[in-house]
Order: structure tokens, then sequence, then C-alpha cells
């Protein structure tokens, strides 16, 4: 295996176990709290996710990757170190300042902003739980340019462990923390817990937050990591990282609008509205976390590094494999699940509205889950050329405009589908523009022609034997055992069907 497939793999294998783990608390977190109170928690996070990528996160790490790539190749790891130190610190003093002017004024910002459809109670209790999760982004501030530095320096193993240890401390919160009562789940008697509510689940979040930092400093000590106070804003590595940093800050800005807007509509629909849109979209984001972003964050590296060694054939080809994949392993995975969806669906135990919410949300946003994978390696092929501003230009006109058009027509005719389609449309003509626009510079990119025909093929042989056998054994959406196990056959038969068409694809995946 090559070393980006051996990186892939990795990165895939414990973002899988932590999807798994994240369905778990899925599962359990309906049975805990009510429809009401997911719906707070979730739209509490909007402005600390917001953040986090921002600053501490996507944003930051995205940009350092390259610059800390070029240092390593050209002055070696201490220079390197010296670097990702300053922008460490003056990371955690920016979060921390930004962190205590929405505290301020986390009220304000929830009624007016974020789900304006709220009672007044309501607001004020996603307002509490908003100022408490700045805690656990402030965690993330040095967490997430962690495994920046790590997978700058070619190491996954430790930052793909971490998200995992954010959601247990999630699950230890919901419960240990939260239940004031016993519940069950499935056959299983669970005890009550602390009886901090909701409450509990914030303070989980925490934890976890610790975790996911506590997991790489290992990892950081192994590769001579050394902290020092010292910020130097007017040092030249400084300043082109923050050069990166300005433009891909408004990026990931105007991406994170997306759920600014998505759960503000929701909370004008009706209660659980925005609970099944973000269960939908956690339910698109396992196929494109597994495919699309393990594959963009492991070749990343590597694409700066062939940038700065001015190997325009080896950056070319590399980006060509990583969209070979991403299609021929998307399209088929999304028409499987889009068929197979509903008894997924039903093992979480959503009350059953928020079920068919979740599902109808669930099926729209696959049919951008291609568009979602290819968007991630279109926007790295840039950053790997330090070129921050047409990503940008790209997810401003697409957020701003084309987003907000269909999102505010279609949420009304359409419901949660209207919100999850025109998320779908948005991002699936971004990643088009940006791979037209980089085929300017790198002519040859996107050769993919076969590949997506035996794709889509691929898709609808596997998608009809998913329905096929659902029919036949008469799968319904309890989520018991017996439907569980019909539903994860049909999909199983589906997958076997399909993979005739795309193995040239998963052959690939060894050797990307």
């Amino acid at each position: 295996m090559s070393h980006i497939s051996r990186s892939t793999l990795i990165i895939a294998v414990f973002f899988g176990i932590d999807k798994v783990v994240a369905l778990v608390r899925q599962i359990i977190m309906p049975r805990v709290f009510t429809t009401i109170e997911l719906d707070v928690f979730l739209a509490a996070n909007n402005i600390p996710d917001l953040l986090s990528v921002l600053i501490s996160g996507g944003a930051l790490g995205v940009a350092l990757i390259p610059v800390l790539s070029e240092y390593l190749e050209q002055r070696g790891r201490p220079a390197a170190w010296e670097l990702f130190t300053r922008i460490l610190n003056l990371a955690f003093v920016v979060t921390g300042l930004l962190a205590l002017t929405i505290a301020m004024f986390a009220e304000w910002i929830v009624g007016t902003w974020i789900v304006p459809g709220f009672s007044p109670d309501e607001i004020a209790l996603t307002a509490e739980l908003m100022r408490l999760d700045l805690f656990a982004i402030m965690v993330f501030a040095i967490s997430g340019l962690a495994m920046a530095g790590l997978q700058a320096n070619q190491h996954f193993l430790l930052p793909a462990m971490a998200p995992v240890l954010y959601n247990l401390g999630q699950i230890f919160g919901i419960v240990v923390l939260s239940p004031e009562e016993s519940y069950a789940i499935g056959p299983i008697a669970m005890p009550a817990g602390l009886g901090l509510g909701i409450h509990g689940l914030v303070y989980g979040v925490i934890l976890g937050a610790a975790l996911h930092l506590l997991i790489q400093v290992p990892g950081l000590i192994r590769y001579g990591f050394r902290w020092r106070p010292e910020i130097g804003l007017n040092t030249p590595g400084v300043r082109q990282v923050l050069r990166l940093l300005g433009p891909r800050v408004v990026t990931m800005a105007c991406i994170q609008w997306f759920f600014l807007v998505r759960d503000n509509l929701a909370s004008r629909l009706g209660e659980g509205s925005v609970t099944g849109l973000n269960y939908g979209w956690f339910m698109m984001q396992v196929p494109e976390t597994l495919i699309g972003t393990a594959l963009a964050i492991a070749i990343l590296p590597t694409l700066a590094e062939e940038f700065v060694r001015g190997d325009k054939d080896a950056f070319r080809e590399t980006i060509n494999r990583g969209i070979r994949v991403m299609l021929g392993l998307t399209v088929p995975a999304a028409a499987l699940l889009a068929a197979g969806i509903r008894p997924v669906i039903g093992i979480i135990g959503l009350e059953p509205h928020v079920e068919d919410l979740a599902v109808v949300a669930t099926r729209v946003y696959l049919l951008g889950l291609s568009g979602h994978a290819l968007l991630e390696i279109a926007a790295r092929s840039f950053y790997a050329r330090q070129d921050a501003r047409t990503p940008l230009a790209a997810a401003f006109l697409n957020a701003v405009l084309l987003y907000s058009i269909l999102a505010i027509s279609l949420y009304r005719p359409f419901g949660v589908g209207g919100i999850a389609l025109a998320n779908s449309i948005a991002f699936t003509l971004e990643a088009v523009i940006l791979f037209l626009l980089l085929r300017r510079d790198v002519p040859g990119v996107f050769q993919a022609r076969e590949t997506a025909l035996r794709a889509f093929a691929s898709a609808g042989i596997g998608a009809a034997v998913v329905l096929l056998v659902n029919w036949a054994a008469g799968t319904d959406s309890t989520g018991g055992l017996t439907s569980i196990l019909l539903g994860g056959a049909a999909l199983t038969a589906g997958g076997l069907a399909a993979l005739p068409f795309i193995w040239k694809e998963i052959k690939l995946v060894v050797n990307i």
C-alpha cells in the first residue's frame, strides 16, 4: 500500500469506529432527552461549532498544514515547531476573546439569528447551554491545531483516535450525568444518573474535548514539540499562515452559514424539524467522512509537498486518483443508503414524526454526497498550492447567494426536504466550479468519465437489490432486532451486487 493509502485506511478505520460510537450516542439521546431538549441542544451548538471550525479546527488547520509542510521540507522540524507554537498561542488568545464576547450576547444571538421560532424559555436554555459549550471550544483551540501539527508530520493515528474519545465523553455525559430516572434501550434497563438533565450532556462535551486533546499529547512529545510563550505576529511564517487563514476563515464561515440558515428555517417548521435535519445530516456524513474526509485529510500533506517540489505531474495524478476513488465509492454508497435508510433510522428510536423527517432529510442530503466528498479534495487542491482566495470566492457565492435563495424558496413548500435539497445542490455546484477553475492551471484534472459511468451503473444495481430484499423480507422501521438484521442484510446484498462495477476503484484505494 502507498503512504496515502495507509494513512487513508488508518483515518477511515478510526472514523468508522467514531461513527459507530456516535451512532450509539444518537440512539441513547432520544431515550434520555425529549425532542424539545434535543432541538435546544443541537441549536446551542451552532455558534460554538462555528467558532471551533473558524479558529481552532478546520480553518486554521488547513491553512497551517501547507506552511508547516514547507517548513518541514525546507527548514526542518525545529523551525516548524517554532511556527506551530506561535500559531497555537495566537489561536488560544483569539478564541478566548471571541468566546467571552459570544457569552455576553448569547441570548440575543440565539433569539435573533439561530432559532427565532423557539419560545422564550427555549431561547434562554439554548443560550445557557451555548455558554457552557464555549469551555469545550477553548480546549479545541489547542486540540484542533494539535491534529494539524501531527498530520503535517504525516502522523495520522492519534488525530484519528481523538474524535472517538470526544464521543465517549459525550456518552458519559448522557449515561452518567444526565438521566433523572431509569430508562431502557431495547431489552437493556439503564439506571438513573446524577440527574443533571440536558446540562449533563454539555458537561460530557467538555469532558470529550479534554480527552480529544490528551490523546494527542504523546504524539506531540514524540515529534519533539516544546511549548514556548511566544506569538510574534511579524515573523514571516506567522504572516504566511495568516495570509492563508484570512480567506479560509471566511470560507469556513460561509460553510457554517449553511447550518445557521438550516436551523433558523427549521425552527419555523415545528417541533422535531431541527432534530430531523440534524439526524439526516449525521447519516449522510457517515459515508462522507469515511470516504471524502479521510482521503482528503491524508492527501493534503502529499499535495503540499508535491507543489513545493514543483512536481506538476505527480500533483495532477494524485488529484485524479482521489477523484476516481471518491466517485467510485460515494455514488453507490449514496444510492444504497438512500434505498435502505428506513431500518437504519429505526434503530435510533425517534418519535414517529421525527423519524419520518430524518428519513426524508437523509435521502435528500445523500443526493449531494458525491458533491460534498469531491469538494473536500477540490478545496484542498487549492490550499496545497497556498491559494485560499479561490475557494473563498466559490464558498461565498455559494452560501450567500445560491444556498440562501434556494433554502428560503424551498423550505415552505417542501419542509425539511427543501432545506436539505438546497444544501445538496449548492455543495455539488461549488465542487464543480472549483474543479473547472483548477483545470485552468492544472490541465488534465478530473479525468474520470469511465469511473462515473460505472459508478452510476453500480448505484442502480445496488439500490435495486436493497429495495428488492427489503420488499421481499417485509422490513419495517420498528427498530426491532429482526428489522435491523434484515435491513443490514439488504444493504450487504446491495453492496455485493454493486461491487463488481467499481472493482477498479476498490483496487485504486490500495495504491492511491
